[in-house]
């Protein structure tokens, strides 16, 4: 099980030499996902219960995101300018956290994803067109961060030891 203090001690460390950002574009999007959710708790009856169901899944896996699939990202930029530095390895436990964690992050998704389904059929009988976009948004979400934003984090940080000559890491089970 993920310990929220594993969490927040990584967030903390990842600001360190470094000063490793989340890139803008990701940490809007997980805003903006995050505070519709936020906006609509109080929406009556079985569309609310739906959104109330996938905001309680969604922020616990958003936290974990946010603290180690996210960061490594930041660096993205960099490497792809040849701007390599030895404290750069300091993203090693939360690429490692992530390539070890993927299968719980993929079990969430399948969660959040049935959720968001539910969500969906109940936004489509009240034929509210603003939440059935929402969800269509959600789905696509999951769908870049299994194909691209995790599969990207991951490669950071073995790039990283490739350029690093530094081949210590957490194989995942």
């Amino acid at each position: 099980m993920i310990d929220e203090n594993q969490i927040r001690g990584a967030a903390r460390s990842y600001r360190g030499v470094m000063r490793i950002q989340i890139p803008k574009s990701l940490r809007l999007e997980h805003e903006e996902l995050h505070d519709f959710l936020a906006k609509v708790r109080h929406e009556p009856g079985e569309l609310g219960d739906t959104l109330r169901r996938v905001a309680r899944l969604m922020e616990p896996h958003f936290r974990k995101e946010e603290a180690f699939a996210m960061p490594p990202l930041g660096l993205l930029a960099r490497l792809a300018r040849n701007e390599v530095h030895v404290a750069m390895a300091e993203v090693y436990p939360h690429t490692d956290w992530l390539k070890n964690n993927l299968a719980i992050l993929m079990a969430e998704h399948d969660a959040i994803g049935a959720a968001v389904q539910e969500m969906l059929q109940a936004a489509r009988r009240a034929e509210r067109t603003d939440y059935i976009d929402f969800a269509e948004k959600l789905v696509n979400h999951l769908r870049m961060e299994e194909e691209v934003m995790y599969p990207a984090a991951i490669l950071v940080g073995e790039y990283l030891r490739l350029l690093l000559g530094t081949h210590a890491r957490i194989d995942a089970d």
